[in-house]
């Protein structure tokens, strides 16, 4: 019963925050590590730093009156250039690897136990219901597909738990979309007889200005 609700409210966490965002934090964490791809963006945000400035640098100069200057400055531009554009290659490679380990993972730890579980436990009570309390039919739908008559199968423990968990979900979404919506409007508007006192105090000298002309 547990790993179920675990399982389910893994999968409803992945679909509210977003799976993309969730391999950015990831990446961003692992590169903080001492790991190949860490070193390689290290190297990027270096070379990114001085293409930066040997742009600038030639932007500043010139090109006809320090032409000697400018092409120096052009050649050193372009080389930096293919170096970032190279690791930048290299990092885009090693970051869509890093993504679909991150999705074959996911798939192993979230997806497929939400379909292996309840094959593998079909005819497996979760619970008893009290009995005399449900009419047959609903003990039948209950307990489908093929746990025992009047008990609670795997398949329904699982919808239940997909249904309390998304409710959850909306519950809290709303709850801080109205806290965000409260704290905007708390934000201080200006009164509106110092917004008159500004207009008078900006319309006095452009009065007295037509009066002098």
């Amino acid at each position: 019963m547990i790993i179920v609700f675990l399982v389910e409210a893994a999968v409803r966490l992945i679909n509210a925050v977003g799976a993309a965002k969730i391999n950015d934090l990831l990446w961003t964490l692992i590169n903080f590590l001492p790991v190949p791809t860490s070193k390689a963006a290290a190297e990027q945000r270096k070379l990114q730093a001085e293409y930066l400035a040997a742009r600038r640098e030639m932007n500043a100069t010139s090109s006809q009156d320090e032409f000697a200057k400018w092409a120096k400055m052009r050649r050193k531009h372009d080389k930096l250039l293919e170096q970032l554009e190279a690791s930048k290659k290299g990092l885009d490679s090693a970051r869509s690897k890093f993504d679909n380990a991150l999705t074959a993972l996911r798939f192993l730890l979230t997806r497929a136990p939400q379909y292996i579980i309840p094959f593998w436990y079909s005819t497996q009570p979760m619970f008893w219901l009290p009995h005399g309390w449900f009419p047959y039919y609903a003990e039948w739908i209950i307990s489908f597909p093929r746990a025992p008559l009047g008990s609670v199968s795997i398949a329904s423990w699982q919808l239940a738990c997909a249904g309390i968990l998304s409710l959850l979900i909306d519950a809290f979404t709303t709850v801080l979309e109205l806290a965000q919506g409260t704290k905007q409007k708390e934000a201080p508007v200006p009164a509106a007889g110092a917004e008159k006192s500004k207009e008078d105090a900006t319309a006095s000298p452009a009065a007295d200005e037509k009066k002098t002309s």
